[in-house]
């Protein structure tokens, strides 16, 4: 039988279909965010089947609890039960030798996945990977008739920057734990491991210090427009720690001072430099005199503050209770916070004379390296002497950040004009404020931290944070507005060298992440700058 070159094509053509997996996505085009740094594809995929099963190579509860973490993802959209033993899998998850790092690598086959790393955390990192390489629909709770198949090929991986942090503000208004422990899993899939927790701000003071009382007991019972606030005992503050801890997250309080403490003013007069002094009106703040002395005379409490003035609030830095206050507070926040850092704030503390700011912000560092961890602060700290390891957040003035690079100390980039989550979209946004300006999803992509500040390197920069502010936030539905898809445009800057980044392809991947984010009911902001 003779066959013509056509009949031969078409017969090349069928071979090669037979070898794909029904609607497998090449690898290289899956929509995954970050976007890692190397992606080969090859002919083929596998397919996730009712056999499936996830085989652990390595020992530690860590690894047990990746594994476990996949295939809990993995089985209500396949209805699979894809166990997890040291048995024979077809999904391998492997703690290989070496230094940990957060590095990790995944070889796709016909057979088979596996996924190795030198760290539990590189492995869950690699997991996240898996579920953005599968079609969006393995986002469902129930079960969903579709064809299970990843491309063939290999992903090398790892992060461009060590901390890859957002920020909430629970102060303005209190965000109950059930909505952290929703942050925490959105910024999980997306591959931050630092969450700081804005915990104390003029309008409300969010956790319970026991030497304390009535920090929360007064300055925590409202928040900005009036309503009623909240604050997280230690047992809560405690779980929340746990539930990041277990998605590879470390937990950063911030208690914000000298400056934005007119909640624990309010709660403690003995405190109070005249800061506030009460009119009966709430939702506005009464200019005083500031007077250090007043401490050793007859101090009265600041007023509850639910407006959202800024700068107007300080400490007395030359007085002992201050910093017996201090101590205490960050003595307690130590015994319930597992990470190296504590955050002391340190910005916008306009009436605070420069020698006095520059006293305080010296001493507290001390108290906090008396207890074991380093501060991190608010770009203006650096115009102090920086402890060893201390770290500025540069948010307002590169000129602070050069700063704390000349002292030899790294900075978290978080330029308001790019990273402030809080900021209008345009004009037209329901939610934010625009004093920085308005972000756009391009405008939230398009920078490079290593050169967006004169004089700053990649070599000084420790991280990126993504800080969402929450003056005009009030509940889930407005954090999700705000956040995304910008603090996943925001993690692949912190993720992703700026070498592979480019908008053209984030605006395609963003696109298919958005499909995911309407499975999980995920309210976001559907950017004009995309084709949804």
């Amino acid at each position: 039988m003779k066959l013509t070159l056509r009949t031969l094509a078409a017969l090349a053509v069928l071979s090669v279909s037979s070898c794909q997996a029904p609607n497998s996505i090449p690898l290289d085009e899956a929509g995954i965010i970050p976007i890692p740094r190397s992606v080969t594809s090859k002919s083929g995929a596998f397919e996730l089947n009712s056999e499936s099963s996830i085989q652990l190579i390595g020992a530690g509860g860590d690894l047990t609890r990746v594994g476990n973490f996949l295939a809990e993802k993995l089985r209500p959209a396949t209805g699979y039960a894809i166990p997890v033993s040291a048995e024979k899998g077809d999904l391998i998850l492997e703690l290989t030798g070496g230094e940990a790092s957060e590095k990790y690598g995944i070889e796709i086959t016909d057979d088979g996945v596996r996924i190795t790393s030198t760290s539990a955390a590189g492995l869950y990192y690699g997991t996240q990977t898996l579920i953005k390489a599968l079609p969006v629909e393995i986002e469902n709770s129930s079960v969903v008739d579709t064809d299970w198949t990843i491309g063939n090929g290999k992903i090398e991986d790892e992060p461009e920057f060590a901390y890859r942090g957002a920020m909430l503000d629970v102060a303005r208004h209190f965000i109950s734990v059930e909505d952290v422990k929703h942050y925490i899993d959105q910024m999980g899939s997306l591959k931050y491991n630092y969450l700081h927790l804005h915990l104390s701000d003029d309008q409300g003071w969010r956790i319970e210090i026991k030497s304390w009382p009535k920090l929360t007991e007064i300055g925590g019972k409202t928040e900005v427009g009036g309503t009623e606030g909240g604050f997280y005992t230690q047992a809560e503050y405690t779980d929340i720690v746990k539930y990041a801890a277990d998605r590879f997250m470390t937990v950063v309080p911030e208690i914000d001072m000298p400056g934005h403490t007119n909640a624990a003013l309010a709660a403690y007069a003995e405190l109070n430099p005249g800061v506030n002094l009460p009119d009966g009106d709430f939702a506005t703040m009464t200019e005083g005199k500031i007077d250090f002395d007043i401490l050793d005379k007859n101090p009265e409490p600041a007023e509850i503050y639910t407006g959202i003035e800024v700068g107007f609030s300080t400490f007395a830095t030359n007085k002992e209770i201050t910093y017996t206050f201090v101590e205490d507070v960050i003595r307690e926040l130590v015994e319930l916070t597992p990470g190296p850092y504590i955050h002391i704030g340190g910005d916008e503390s306009h009436v605070t004379e420069k020698d006095d700011y520059i006293y305080f912000v010296e001493r507290v560092q001390g108290i906090v390296t008396k207890h074991g961890k380093t501060s991190i602060g608010w770009d203006e700290i650096a115009t102090a002497k920086l402890a060893p390891g201390s770290v500025a957040q540069f948010w307002a003035l590169e000129e602070n950040a050069k700063l704390a690079k000349e002292q030899g100390n790294q900075i978290v980039m978080s330029p308001a004009k790019r990273a402030y989550l809080d900021m209008q979209y345009d004009s037209t946004s329901k939610l934010g404020l625009h004093w920085a300006a308005y972000i756009e999803l391009d405008d939230s992509y398009n920078w490079d931290p290593a050169t967006y500040a004169d004089g700053i390197n990649k070599t000084d920069i420790l991280g990126v944070e993504a800080p969402l502010w929450t003056e005009t936030i009030t509940n889930r539905a407005d954090i999700e507005y705000m956040a995304f898809p910008r603090l996943a445009a925001l993690a692949e800057v912190a993720w992703s060298s700026n070498e592979r980044r480019n908008w053209e392809s984030f605006q395609k991947r963003i696109a298919q992440q958005g499909k995911r984010w309407d499975i999980n009911g995920i309210g976001f902001y559907r950017s004009p700058k995309v084709n949804w």
